[in-house]
This record gives structure tokens, sequence and C-alpha cells, in this order.
């Protein structure tokens, strides 16, 4: 018992010695990885009413729900789901109607949506499957809050047996994780590794068109060493969009969250690693600015003024004493990355993120699972 007391003091002291280097400037929205490489993100296609994916967000499902409940009143109905907006109804007011039964009017409202956006969903995929960095992907990963429901499950179901009538080559997955996770469980494989090797956990942000997560990441890799059995110990979720917050108070209102998220680690233990990783929607510069796509985020974003990562750095310059780390990525990258230990049995695989908007990403693994086997 001494023993061990010995070697867990000497672990700790050493880790409180390390000082992990400052980021290379064109760390930030990396591509190539270890393990994997990011072929491409927030790829944005042209439809004939705007942007493709933009047809195959959740926000577009709510416009088809009421559309169709518009045709429902014009008929002379009263309106099965009541009087709300689609936008502002519960998914678990959407999924009790789904199972209401076939006599209901409220089943069919909701049914004739979810075909109708399986049939968008499929043409997105179809057509994100004809760009050359999506080229040769064979499964997709289906994440971000819609599919958790019941409504978008059945919508996601359906959009494979599409697929396959259209004799379209690809299997369509759910993320093995929590929706809440997966955002910031990826940055596990964006961490330096020297960092992942002399603590116990990071800091992550996953910051959407709706809502924020913070959450502490254990590594746990004394478990799995490919971090299959990484987990969220902690987190905190907060709408930003019923707050409605500027830019300033967004970024004191992420800094609040992770200051708390380190109090909670000293007073448990928990060896952090001096690290921040930032998810958001987005084309991110290797500088860490977001060139285009951070639209439902509250201020500009896209500002030269406004730099996030400094922002946050400023706001917390160190835990445990150590100068931090403050890197950003592209949301659905983050998302899709956490998938990582379970895709090595395909080459080419691609994270489609449902949320208010559309994420998207696409990788190829650098090391095939016979070769890792062999060597």
């Amino acid at each position: 018992m001494a023993s061990e007391d010995k070697t867990r003091s000497k672990k700790s002291k050493s880790s409180a010695r390390y000082v992990p280097t400052a980021p290379a400037a064109d760390i930030h929205g990396a591509r190539e990885l270890p393990a994997v490489l990011v072929e491409g993100y927030s790829l944005q296609l042209r439809g004939e009413g705007g942007f493709l994916g933009d047809e195959a967000s959740q926000t577009a499902f709510r416009e088809l729900l009421e559309r169709w409940r518009r045709r429902h009143r014009r008929k002379g109905k009263k309106d099965p789901l009541g009087e709300r907006h689609s936008r502002e109804l519960a998914k678990g007011t959407l999924d009790a109607a789904l199972k209401a039964g076939k006599a209901s009017e409220a089943t069919d409202v909701v049914h004739a949506a979810i075909e109708e956006f399986a049939e968008a969903l499929a043409r997105v995929i179809q057509s994100f499957l004809g760009q050359p960095s999506w080229k040769g992907v064979e499964r997709i990963v289906i994440g971000g809050g819609f599919p958790e429901s019941d409504v978008g499950e059945r919508a996601v179901l359906q959009a494979a047996a599409i697929l396959q009538e259209m004799k379209v080559q690809v299997e369509l997955a759910r993320i093995c994780h929590e929706p809440d996770d997966g955002g910031l469980l990826g940055w596990l494989h964006l961490t330096p590794p020297e960092l992942l090797e002399h603590y116990d956990a990071i800091l992550a942000l996953d910051i959407g068109g709706t809502n924020v997560r913070c959450g502490i990441v254990r590594t746990r890799r004394k478990r799995a060493r490919d971090l299959s059995k990484a987990k969220v110990v902690r987190r905190e979720k907060w709408r930003h969009a019923d707050d409605g917050p500027n830019r300033r108070a967004l970024v004191a209102r992420l800094a609040e969250m992770l200051e708390e998220q380190v109090r909670y680690c000293k007073k448990k233990g928990i060896r952090l690693a001096p690290f921040v990783g930032i998810g958001c929607p987005g084309l991110i510069r290797k500088d860490g600015s977001i060139a285009r796509g951070a639209q439902n985020m509250p201020g500009d974003w896209t500002s030269e003024h406004f730099h996030l990562p400094t922002a946050l750095a400023k706001k917390i310059p160190t835990i445990r004493g150590v100068p931090t780390m403050v890197l950003m990525h592209n949301d659905a990258v983050v998302q899709g990355l956490s998938e990582l230990p379970f895709m090595r049995d395909v080459k080419r695989w691609a994270v489609l993120t449902i949320g208010t908007g559309l994420g998207n990403a696409s990788y190829s693994n650098l090391e095939s699972p016979k070769n890792s086997k062999d060597s």
C-alpha cells in the first residue's frame, strides 16, 4: 500500500512539473491527425432554394411540419398539434404524436413531415457523396440533437431506406455516445498527445446555434489506449438562445462555466490538463478565427476584432498554475472524432450532425486495422 502511495505521489509531482509548449500558429482547425485525416468539413453545396444542407436541418424539419399543419387547417380542420408554432413544440410532444396510433390526425401530420424530411436528407447525402472530399465514404455517422428523438430516428431510418432504393452504397449509423457528449469527447483526439500522457482529463466546450455544453472529459487511458472508454464525467448545458446574450456576455458566461469545472476537478483531485477545446460551427482558419458559417452565433464572430481562443485564454490564463492552451475546431469535426475508435473497420467515413443547422465532416483513416495489428 505504501509503495502505491509513493507511485501516485511521484506521478502527481511529475504532472505538476510538466509545462506544455505553446501551440503552433496553424494548430487550430487541424486536418492531419495521428490516426485520421480530416478530408473536409463545413461543406456548402448550392441547391435551388439556397444551401442544400439547410434542407436537412432540424430547423428545416420544423418548417416542413408547420407547412403540413397549415395544409390541415386549410381544410377547415382543427390543428391536431395545438396552437403553438412547430419550432416551439418540444421533442416529447412530437414523439407522443408519433405513438398516438394510425387513426390519429397528429400522427398523420408528423408522419408526412418525416417522409418529406427523409427524402431531403437522402438527397443531401447523395449530393455530398458526389463531392471529392466525400469520395469513397462507406459509413456516415448521424449525430446532433435531432436523431436522439423518436421522430429524428424514424427520419434517419427512412432516409437509409430511400438511399438503398436509390442504389446509393453507404451505411448510416447512429453516434455511439449521447449527443451532448460527442462534441466534448472528440477533443481528446485533437489534444496534444503529451498532455494526455501527463493528465487525467481535459476541458471542452461545444457551442451550437441554440446550446452551449461545457464538460470535463476523462481520458481513462488505462482502460483503453485508443480512448474508446473516455467519459464525460461532468457536464453543464446552457440554452443561450433563450437569453440572447451579446458576444461579450457569451464569453463571460463561457469563462464562468469553465471556472466551475476547474473548481470541481480541484475538489475531486482530478489532474486537469491546462487545455480547453472549443467546438463551434463554421470554417476555422489556422489562426483560430472563423472564416464563415457562424451566422447562428450571438454577434459577429467573423469580425477581425474577435478571436474566441484569445478571449477565453485571457479569462482563464492558467490551470493548476500552468498557462492554458486554448484550441478551436469545427463542431461537426469534433463530434465525428468521438467515433474514431469505432470506425477502424472502414477506410473512409463521415459525420452529419442534425441540429439547428446541418454540420458535416469527412475522414480517411491513416492506418487500417490490419496494418495496425501487424505493426
